[in-house]
């Protein structure tokens, strides 16, 4: 993996009716080398290892949904004998290990606890809004669409009255983080207010209620919030659609740039702003990365998810917002948590586990909720839930194996491999 330059320096300020500085494309040398990208970098709050806001401390009483450990404040994790200890040194403020097949949580920290999650609520605008635009579908850019970004918006450079495919715009969400391209598939959902009223709906119906979306880009705002607990849920959904998990594992692309008359539309590289995955800015590649969003921003610090694979075993990792102010905070943190989850996955007793969404548990802030999610989900429920129902079914690659169980005359197979794309069995698992 060759060593990625750092970004370019700022580029001169916008004018004051369009004051949107953005982080530039650092060059990316796997893409080419003579590819420059012309953005701006972002503003230094939103720099990687910024310092976290102060924040106080969890609250007394958090949700039950998964379990009722998880609504307990600290440190949750139930050690059998033989199972590494949790790693020394974790700074952040929320975190959870989990495996999103069966479910599991193996150990979290405040999950519950609702904090600002900067770009990570991306992943929530993704699996809200992919579904509805078909990949080829295009629009040209109104200056209208692009109303209303805060300053210091990540940008990918998107520029008005361009036209752009729904897949390059989906590139620009996920690999750049880009604040305007959200805007525009927020323009094509009928405007940002709308947007919003749908994550808050699909939040709602993933049973994600510790969230609360105010901006559909993850941007500052007040009363904006989720948890660590929400967002892995967030990551599970969207890893069953195949268009999701080719985009949050993408490292590098090609964007187009501004087309002029005739002359060929130019195109220039970005890469992934997700540094497990690119290996950029001093840290390196997580081995079986996969995706899947990274966020930065005064309010909220680092927040990051992630999932990987090692051999057939899968884990999500999400972390928010490390005291420490270091460089790459939290993605070290992250891969501390990935090393300690494979090597612990079958040497701890859960603490609690992911829900499915409403559809397929009902509401799990209900009464009696919280006992039945103590229960550990019976072949019958994963096979129906991660495996074979229509409408959230896991898409799977293959059979690793397992009884196959019979619900209303349909097989399903209970043991299946995790569909994590082609990147995973590149970098090694």
């Amino acid at each position: 993996m060759p060593t990625i330059p750092p970004s370019p320096a700022p580029a001169p300020a916008l004018s004051a009716a369009r004051r949107r500085t953005g982080r530039g494309a650092a060059a990316a040398a796997l893409v080419c080398a003579a590819l420059a990208a012309p953005q701006a970098v972002a503003a230094p709050a939103y720099a990687d290892g910024a310092k976290p806001s102060k924040t106080p401390g969890p609250p007394a009483k958090m949700s039950t949904v998964g379990g009722d450990q998880l609504a307990k404040a600290g440190t949750q994790v139930r050690l059998k004998d033989g199972a590494p200890k949790l790693p020394k040194g974790l700074s952040a403020r929320s975190w959870i290990v989990s495996d999103p097949e069966s479910g599991e949580v193996l150990a979290a920290r405040n999950a519950h606890w609702p904090l600002p999650p900067a770009s990570t609520l991306k992943m929530l605008f993704a699996d809200t809004l992919l579904p509805k635009f078909p990949k080829t579908q295009k629009h040209k850019v109104a200056p209208e669409d692009l109303a209303g970004m805060g300053e210091g918006s990540s940008l990918v450079g998107i520029k008005e009255n361009q036209t752009y495919t729904v897949h390059d715009l989906w590139l620009g969400v996920f690999l750049r983080s880009g604040n305007d391209a959200v805007h525009t598939l927020a323009a094509m959902n009928h405007g940002v207010p709308q947007t919003v009223r749908d994550m808050q709906a699909h939040a709602d119906e993933l049973n994600a209620h510790d969230t609360h979306v105010v901006t559909p880009d993850g941007y500052d705002a007040k009363g904006q919030v989720s948890s660590a607990y929400d967002l892995s849920l967030f990551a599970r959904s969207g890893l069953q659609n195949a268009d999701f998990r080719e985009y949050c594992s993408t490292a590098f692309a090609q964007f187009p740039g501004e087309a002029k008359k005739g002359k060929k539309r130019p195109t220039f590289g970005i890469q992934n702003t997700n540094r497990l995955l690119t290996g950029a800015f001093g840290m390196k590649p997580y081995k079986g990365i996969a995706g899947v969003k990274n966020g930065n921003t005064t309010h909220a610090g680092a927040t990051f998810t992630g999932v990987a694979q090692r051999g057939d075993k899968v884990l999500l990792v999400t972390v928010m917002n490390p005291a420490k102010n270091e460089a790459n905070e939290v993605y070290k943190e992250t891969a501390a948590l990935f090393d300690w989850g494979f090597a612990a996955r079958d040497k701890v007793e859960p603490v609690g586990r992911l829900v499915g969404p409403q559809s397929e548990e009902g509401d799990a802030t209900k009464p009696g909720a919280a006992e039945k999610a103590h229960e550990k989900p019976s072949a019958a429920h994963l096979a129906a839930t991660d495996g074979g129902s229509p409408g959230g079914a896991w898409t799977a690659l293959g059979i690793a194996g397992g009884a196959l169980v019979v619900l209303g005359g349909v097989a399903f197979a209970v043991h299946r491999r995790w569909p994590l794309p082609e990147l995973v069995r590149r970098r090694g698992r």
